[in-house]
C-alpha cells in the first residue's frame, strides 16, 4: 500500500485547497476553463509553525486546518499532489476567514 504524500508548510505558509467554482452562470450558460475567474477561496490543509520575530520567537498563524479563508487573487504557488491541486500561500496573503 503506497503511503499518501503529506504537507508541512515553513514559517508562515499555509496549504490551501481551493473551492471549485460554479461551471455555469446564473442565467444557465456554461463557461469554460479559460473564462473562468481563477478561485480565491479554499479550505486550509495545512499551516506552518509561523514565521519567526527579531527576538526568537515564533509569532502564531491566525488561520487553522479546516478553516475556509479569501486570499488574493494572484497570491501563493499552485501543484498538485496526488491528482489534487493545492496552493501554497504566505499567511499575509490571507484576507479573511468565511464563518
Amino acid at each position: 500500500m503506497a503511503k499518501k504524500a503529506s504537507l508541512r508548510p515553513l514559517g508562515d505558509r499555509v496549504v490551501v485547497k481551493p473551492v471549485p467554482r460554479d461551471e455555469k452562470t446564473a442565467s444557465g450558460i456554461i463557461l469554460p476553463d479559460t473564462a473562468q475567474e481563477k478561485p480565491q477561496e479554499g479550505e486550509v490543509v495545512s499551516v506552518g509553525p509561523g514565521r519567526i520575530l527579531d527576538d526568537g520567537k515564533r509569532e502564531p498563524i491566525d488561520v487553522k486546518v479546516g478553516d475556509r479563508v479569501l486570499h488574493a487573487k494572484y497570491a501563493g504557488t499552485e501543484f498538485k499532489l496526488d491528482g489534487a491541486e493545492y496552493l501554497i500561500v504566505g499567511a499575509k496573503d490571507i484576507l479573511a476567514i468565511v464563518e
